[in-house]
């Protein structure tokens, strides 16, 4: 037992004063405590539930993808040796899926039809892995077998809703009636298809055969799921199989998924999406940095006469400076300790309350990287913000530290404080630079909140520096409430950094939103197609062009030839060796569409470089985007090569065009001298916009007639795709904004932390100017007075800064046009009116009630 006792008193001196500081409680301190937390836990939270998700798609991505292996094709099928050599290694099974429309048999006004998602499989093998769970319970071959000679198909319930049909119904497939035989309830590699514009449609290859809906050109997308045979085969022997067929058929032209990547756009969505909210939540460990400040700030400010006793006493000034640091950084850990245990248990919490409608599997297990990257913040944070108040304590005489209150002098610290300040600064930017998808994005945050506080300090700087050369008011309320901006120890520095940057924040996010919808809502549909054509093939086309003049005369129809690619090469190099930003870095990534024009395409204009003439017959020639080639690195000459059909096609720049994406156009990223594919077959894609607005009847009523009389011509209609991407924005803007809320309430904790430090301050003045006859009704209306400036002026300073931000984000990086919203904006600035006088004044009704007399004996 003295063992344990004598332990202390082997500890430094200025440890064991600040651990026996802490003996009186944690008063004063909840603020600092609950900013680290909300921060920390915002940081752990996220990134736990984010690295789950990651886990789950990696752990389950057997089941996901449906085999270990998928090799994809797009127009044709693969040849029998390829197919032949991947059954030497397991199991194949053959799938096929594309778009088409499902109409009901019935003919005029009666008929409807939808954009179906269809998924051709092979009914004795599918699914490999998983299981496929439909209404009424039946196997696949069972589901999919004909009955009274119609095939049947499984379909998911929104397609019923839209036909307005039941189980047991016929409805037509391209050329062929099939039977609907039940609803699909569960698809286990549903999320390795990405996202679908339409309901699924499940049915046999064989069935699908028998639609015509396969034609020359037609966008089917192949696929050969490989099974090893079991589920413990390895990586290793995975990959062993990978690289074996691709040695056998180097040019076979196929797209490879394994159980590691069985979804690879979403891993990377769901990553960057747990970026931008880790920012967030960085955001608000930031905002929770000013409540740190203040919180020590106040430490020193309560402790000074103590100070000045253990100076008096001899104590050195480092020796005061380890000892309060002490007490913050036991006050950081208990706040990260709070942060990493509320984190920890997010995901686990999420999946219990929302599991059954988040359709990715997610692993609950603790994520200690995560755990310890926002302990790292949160320590960090805790550290960069305490260092300045108490380092301008370190050097501060005894007889100043007693004056303080009164001369309000200021001291910056010691270099060497300034330089630890500097340094926690640099290795947090590190830390988010290097933990971070997007080093870009990680660096920009950092410079643009950096600048973001020092322009909040000008701002203050600024407010008490206009307050203190303002006219004297005749009104004694208002002359109050101007000289409180500026006197010493005035709140406004603190009122003004603890709002500033959440408020830019939600600025940012709400006019980002506004800008987007905006531009789905209100730009497009007036310059957009009203359809998309898809899979009209070549012997059908000059039919197709008579049918819509005849049936939509007041409309134009724009019509091209569209195949599909993979770019291999660019420049020389292989595609695997490019390095480009993400915005398009997608281009790189799977197929893409191209075709080839005798002229310059619409909605495109030559920057560099000369088009081909119209009978153009030498070596392939192709014209490139400009942005994506300079992106790219590419120049006039250079050359590049896709895989086209199985086959790879060298052709060489031309011309470098502009394109106008935001039209919703016919637009390519590449497009080929037409002696390029000269015979190979391919379908083509059209658009139809009509001269003046059509009502939605007239648009029904024209798909209804090219279901009818085209079945295999898939037909999208703009309004519908533009809605669908609307809702999926609606919700992601949701999310987002639902994560904000973290940086407001950090806001406004720190904003109550500040307004009660000022607290005693505020006692003294509201005592000192009752004792000299002020009534309260006057004294609330200062204050109040006082409290509408700050908030407005700092509202004010959080929407212009956030107007800018939006700005870049929405013309840089969307490539949309801004547009300002000022209801958001308008309630953006009330708010800020509303949490600054509230707080204030519930703080100043309680000093209003102090008793002068115990005040006056103490003063």
């Amino acid at each position: 037992m003295s063992g344990f006792v004598a332990r202390p008193s082997r500890l430094p001196t200025a440890v064991r004063l600040g651990l026996r500081d802490l003996r009186g409680g944690l008063r004063g301190f909840g603020t600092f405590i609950a900013c680290i937390a909300l921060g920390v836990a915002a940081i752990a939270g996220v990134g736990s539930f984010a690295h789950g998700l990651v886990d789950g798609l990696a752990r389950e991505g057997r089941v996901i993808l449906g085999a270990d292996a998928s090799f994809q094709v797009l127009h044709r099928e693969l040849p029998d040796a390829i197919v032949a050599a991947l059954a030497e290694r397991g199991t194949v099974a053959t799938m096929a899926t594309t778009r088409a429309m499902a109409r009901t048999p019935a003919v005029g006004d009666a008929a409807k039809s939808s954009l179906v998602e269809i998924k051709a499989v092979d009914p004795g093998l599918y699914p490999l892995v998983g299981t496929l769970e439909s209404e009424p319970a039946a196997s696949t071959r069972d589901a999919l077998a004909p009955r009274n000679g119609r095939a049947g198909v499984l379909v998911e319930p929104a397609l019923l809703v839209r036909l307005g049909v039941a189980v047991g119904d016929e409805v037509i497939l391209g050329d062929l009636p099939v039977r609907i035989a039940g609803v699909i309830r569960s698809e286990p590699d549903r999320l390795a298809g990405g996202l679908g514009f339409g309901p699924r449609l499940l049915l046999s290859l064989d069935t699908f055969r028998q639609t015509g809906l396969i034609q020359p050109g037609s966008l089917i997308r192949w696929m050969y799921q490989l099974d090893l045979g079991s589920s413990q085969a390895t990586d290793a022997e995975l990959r062993r199989v990978i690289a074996d067929i691709r040695g056998r058929f180097p040019d076979a032209g196929f797209e490879i998924r394994t159980r590691m990547n069985a979804s690879p756009q979403l891993t990377t969505q769901i990553e960057r999406f747990s970026q931008f909210l880790t920012l967030v939540g960085l955001t608000a460990l930031l905002v929770g940095g000013v409540g740190v400040a203040n919180a020590v700030a106040s430490l020193v400010d309560r402790k000074r006469d103590d100070i000045a006793t253990l100076k008096a006493l001899g104590a050195t000034g480092g020796m005061v400076f380890a000892a309060t640091l002490t007490q913050v950084g036991l006050l950081a850990l208990v706040g990260t300790a709070i942060g990493l245990a509320v984190g920890a248990a997010l995901p686990s919490a999420v999946v219990a309350a929302f599991g059954s409608a988040i359709p990715i599997p997610v692993a609950t297990s603790v994520q200690p990287g995560e755990l310890a990257t926002a302990a790292a913040y949160g320590l960090l944070v805790a550290l960069a913000f305490a260092l300045w108040p108490l380092g301008r304590a370190h050097d501060v005489p005894v007889s100043a530290l007693f004056r303080d209150t009164v001369d309000g002098e200021r001291r910056w610290p010691r270099p060497r404080y300034l330089a630890l300040v500097a340094a926690t600064l640099a290795v947090l930017v590190t830390l988010s630079v290097v933990t971070s998808f997007n080093p870009r994005l990680a660096m920009g945050f950092m410079a643009g909140a950096a600048g973001i506080f020092v322009a909040l300090r000008l701002v203050a700087a600024g407010i008490m520096a206009l307050a203190a050369r303002m006219p004297r008011s005749r009104r004694t309320s208002l002359r109050l409430a101007v000289a409180n901006l500026h006197r010493p120890g005035a709140l406004t520095p603190s009122v003004v950094l603890s709002l500033g940057l959440g408020l830019t924040l939600l600025a940012v996010i709400a006019l980002v939103d506004a800008s987007f919808r905006r531009q789905i809502e209100d730009a497009l549909p007036e310059r957009a197609p009203s359809f998309f054509f898809v899979d009209i093939v070549n012997s059908d086309a000059p039919r197709f062009d008579a049918f819509i003049a005849e049936n939509a005369p007041g409309a134009d129809l724009n019509r091209v030839p569209m195949l599909r690619g993979r770019f291999v090469r660019l420049g020389g190099r292989p595609v695997e060796e490019i390095r480009a930003s993400d915005d398009i870095a997608w281009a790189l990534r799977g197929d893409r569409g191209i075709t080839y024009a005798a002229t310059v395409p619409r909605n495109s204009r030559v920057t560099s470089g000369d088009w081909w003439p119209a009978d153009y017959d030498g070596p392939p020639l192709v014209s490139f985007d400009e942005r994506m080639g300079r992106g790219f690195g590419l120049k006039l000459g250079d050359e590049v090569t896709v895989n086209v059909l199985g086959r790879n096609i060298t052709a060489r720049i031309a011309n470098f065009r502009h394109i106008q994406w935001d039209n919703l156009g016919i637009n390519f990223i590449v497009v080929f001298s037409p002696n390029t594919f000269r015979g190979a077959p391919h379908a083509h894609l059209a658009t139809l916009t009509y001269r003046q607005p059509a009502s939605a009847e007239t648009e029904i009523a024209l798909l209804q007639q090219v279901a009818a009389a085209f079945p295999a011509v898939t037909t999208v209609r703009v309004k519908d795709a533009l809605e669908a991407v609307g809702q999926l924005a609606t919700q992601i803007a949701t999310g987002i904004r639902g994560a904000s809320v973290v940086t407001l309430v950090a806001a406004i904790l720190v904003l109550a932390g500040a307004l009660a430090a000022g607290h005693r301050a505020r006692v003294y003045d509201a005592v000192i100017l009752k004792t000299l006859g002020a009534p309260r009704a006057m004294l609330i209306r200062t204050y109040a007075t006082e409290y509408a400036l700050l908030g407005t002026v700092t509202a004010l300073f959080g929407l212009a800064s956030g107007c800018v931000t939006a700005w870049v984000v929405a013309t840089q990086v969307m490539n949309i046009p801004f547009a300002f919203a000022p209801l958001q904006a308008l309630g953006i600035i009330v708010l800020a009116i509303v949490l600054t006088v509230g707080f204030g004044l519930v703080g100043t009704w309680r000093a209003l009630g102090e008793k002068p007399a115990p005040v006056l004996r103490n003063m």
